[in-house]
C-alpha cells in the first residue's frame, strides 16, 4: 500500500527532481557560489536518504590519516537541540551535538569534532588549527567545495528504482555522481559475485568516471554499556532484544539472526530520541523475554549515544561496533591522497 502511494506521488517527484536539477545547475553555472578553502578537506556523502554508512567511512579516514594530519570532523549535528557552531566534548549528550558527532568524539577523544549547520562557518573556525577537515554528509552542501568527494551508495539500492523523493529514496540525482572523486558501494554482501559487481559498475559508469570500490560490513565484538565490566556472552545461548534508531537496521538484524534464532526487534526511526514510553516498552519487552530464558539487549554504536542506560536498570546492554572491509583499501587511500595533493597544487 505504501509503495503504491509513493508511485501515485510521481508528479511531485518530477517537480522535486526539477528543483534539485535547477539548484545544481545554478552552482555549475556559478550563479550560486561555492567557496574553496586552502585547507585539505574531504566530503563523505550520499545521494540517497540515510543508511549508506557515512559514519564508519569517516572513522576509516580518521584511522588512515590521523597520524599524518591534524584532523577535525565537521557535521551538521542532525537531531541536536542546539544551534550554531559548537565543539563536541566527550561528556556531552546527543541532544547537544547529534549522535554521530558524539560517537566520533567518544571513539577518538583526541580528535577535534565540531558541529555547525553552516559549513562555511565551521570551515572558518577550524581551518587555522587543522590540516584536514572531514565533512560528514555534505555532498549536497555545495556552498563549500571540498578538495575530495567520496560518494557512498548502499549495495541494496541498486536492486530498486533509484528515483528521487518521494517516490524513491534519493534526495539528489544520479548524474551528480560526476562530482565524486571516489565511489564506495557499501554493505556489499560477502557472497556478491563478480558479475553482480560488474552490473553495478556499468550502471554507475553512465554518470561518472571515478574509481569504484566495494566495502562490506565487519562487525566487532559486542561492547558492554550497562556496567564497567568486560562481560562476554555466547549469543547462541541468549534471547536478544535489538533496539535500533537507524535508517537501515536490516544488515544488523540478519547478522544477529545468524548468531541467535531468538531475536526480538524494537525498531525506531533514524536519530530517534528515546522517550519515557520507549524505555517502558523496552523494560516490558525485556521482562517478557527474560521469563523465557536469559536475555540481553543489543543496540548499535550510534544508538548507544542516545540510550539512557540508567533508564534500563538490571538489563545487560551491549552495542555492536562496525567497520568497513574494503576489497582494495590501499588503492582507495592512494586515490584520496593523490586527489588532495593535486587539488592543493592546482590552487597555488
Amino acid at each position: 500500500m505504501i509503495r503504491l502511494l509513493r508511485w501515485l506521488l510521481l508528479p511531485i517527484t518530477a517537480i522535486y527532481a526539477m528543483a534539485v536539477w535547477l539548484r545544481n545547475k545554478l552552482y555549475d553555472w556559478q550563479i550560486f557560489k561555492s567557496k574553496i578553502y586552502p585547507i585539505s578537506s574531504i566530503v563523505v556523502g550520499n545521494l540517497a536518504v540515510g543508511g549508506t554508512g557515512k559514519t564508519p567511512m569517516i572513522e576509516c579516514l580518521v584511522r588512515w590519516f590521523g597520524a599524518d594530519y591534524r584532523i577535525a570532523t565537521l557535521s551538521r549535528g542532525y537531531g541536536r537541540k542546539t544551534k550554531g557552531f559548537r565543539y563536541v566534548e566527550v561528556e556531552d549528550d546527543a541532544t547537544q551535538t547529534g549522535d554521530e558527532p558524539l560517537q566520533f568524539k567518544r571513539k577518538f577523544p583526541h580528535l577535534t569534532v565540531a558541529v555547525s549547520e553552516d559549513r562555511r562557518i565551521g570551515m572558518e573556525q577550524l581551518s587555522a588549527n587543522h590540516d584536514l577537515i572531514l565533512l560528514d554528509d555534505a555532498f549536497q552542501h555545495r556552498r563549500v567545495k571540498a578538495k575530495c568527494n567520496i560518494l557512498l551508495f548502499e549495495y541494496a539500492s541498486f536492486s530498486d528504482f533509484m528515483l528521487p523523493l518521494p517516490t524513491g529514496n534519493f534526495r539528489d540525482l544520479l548524474p551528480q555522481a560526476k562530482r565524486a572523486h571516489a565511489i564506495v558501494v557499501t554493505k556489499t554482501p560477502s557472497d556478491a559475485s563478480e558479475s553482480d559487481r560488474d552490473i553495478i559498475t556499468k550502471r554507475l559508469r553512465k554518470y561518472t568516471n571515478a574509481p569504484i570500490y566495494f566495502a562490506s560490513i565487519s562487525y566487532g565484538e559486542a561492547v558492554c554499556i550497562s556496567d564497567e565490566t568486560d562481560r562476554k556472552f555466547d549469543f547462541s545461548d541468549m534471547r536478544l532484544i535489538l533496539v535500533t534508531g537507524i535508517a537501515n537496521p536490516k544488515p544488523l538484524i540478519e547478522y544477529l539472526e545468524k548468531m541467535s534464532p531468538q531475536v526480538k526487534i524494537l525498531a525506531f526511526s533514524d536519530h530517534h530520541h528515546f522517550t519515557d514510553s520507549d524505555y517502558q516498552q523496552i523494560r516490558k519487552t525485556f521482562q517478557e523475554q527474560s521469563n523465557l530464558g536469559e536475555t540481553i539487549l543489543i543496540t548499535t554504536e550510534k544508538d548507544a549515544q542516545r540510550l539512557a542506560i540508567n533508564q534500563l536498570p538490571n538489563i545487560p546492554s551491549f552495542y555492536i561496533p562496525i567497520q568497513f572491509a574494503f576489497d582494495q583499501e590501499q588503492s582507495l587511500r592512494k586515490v584520496i591522497i593523490n586527489t588532495l595533493q593535486d587539488n592543493n597544487v592546482n590552487e597555488h
